[in-house]
Formats: C-alpha cells, sequence, structure tokens
C-alpha cells in the first residue's frame, strides 16, 4: 500500500484534484444520508478555489505519493471569535480517497493543519463532523487526533 510521502501546500495547478476530490467527499456524505444537501459543479468548484487560496480565504494542503497522485486534502479557514479568544482556524473539508484510509493519510493532514494553526497563531481547531451515525467512523477519527466534542450542532440558514 502506498503511503503519504508529500504534503505540500495547494496552489492553483492543485485546483482541479482538489475539487474532484471536494465532489467525492460531498458524494459520499450524500450517498449516506439519502438527501441532496450539496449542490457540485466541478468548473466553479475550481475558479472558487483558484480564489480563496489566491486571497488567502483558505488553507488548503494535499497529500501525494511517490508517483504524485492525491491521496487527499484538508481545506482550512480563519476565522475570529470572542468564544475562542482570537483567531482560529475551522477545518473545512477533510477528504482521504478510500483506497488509503486507515494508513495515516488522515493524520498526516491534519499534523500539517496543526503546524500552519501554530504558524498562525490560532488559538484552536475546530472541525464539525458529518451526519452521525452515518459517520461513526469520522468522529472517532477526530477524536483519536485529540479533538473533544465541544457540543451543539452546525446549522445553515439561506441569506
Amino acid at each position: 500500500m502506498t503511503t503519504v510521502t508529500h504534503i505540500h501546500a495547494a496552489g492553483p495547478l492543485d485546483a482541479p484534484e482538489v475539487a474532484e476530490m471536494t465532489g467525492a467527499l460531498l458524494g459520499e456524505i450524500m450517498a449516506a444520508i439519502g438527501v441532496q444537501v450539496f449542490n457540485f459543479d466541478q468548473a466553479a468548484t475550481v475558479a472558487r478555489l483558484e480564489d480563496f487560496l489566491a486571497r488567502e480565504k483558505s488553507f488548503v494542503f494535499v497529500a501525494r505519493d511517490d508517483d504524485y497522485q492525491p491521496l487527499g486534502f484538508i481545506a482550512m479557514y480563519e476565522g475570529h471569535a470572542l468564544y475562542a479568544e482570537g483567531a482560529f482556524g475551522t477545518i473545512a473539508e477533510l477528504y482521504v480517497q478510500p483506497a488509503y484510509r486507515g494508513v495515516q493519510v488522515g493524520r498526516e493532514l491534519v499534523l500539517a493543519a496543526r503546524r500552519l494553526a501554530s504558524a498562525r497563531h490560532w488559538t484552536r481547531l475546530e472541525v464539525t463532523t458529518p451526519p452521525l451515525p452515518h459517520f461513526g467512523r469520522t468522529l472517532a477519527f477526530y477524536e483519536r487526533e485529540g479533538f473533544a466534542i465541544s457540543g451543539g450542532r452546525k446549522l445553515k440558514s439561506a441569506v
């Protein structure tokens, strides 16, 4: 089994592969819960990611193998809140190709996120898991990586 050999900050050339993995992530979530809660357009996602990266609205790391094939990615953004005592990071997406789950790819991506958090002086990293109980393994992964349940549910509203 190939393991992670390269983790790098994503740039514009990575956008098509990261967008493709984002589509796979959203597809997995919707298939598991049986509800179409996301809309996905490959070209629009590539353009959005390129814009987010250029303006430092998102910070993305890509894991690759020795053949430079993408194994997964993690995307974060910076927020600011009084409760968090300043700037903090939120993991918006973390995806590992199914064939590479359980071989430390996710862990390596979270470590890259922690290094960025430290460099940017974030007070914490936060993440919202996909719906439970469908994604219990995802929750268990984050708990193994040192995340703790802080309560509440993620809600959204159209603007």
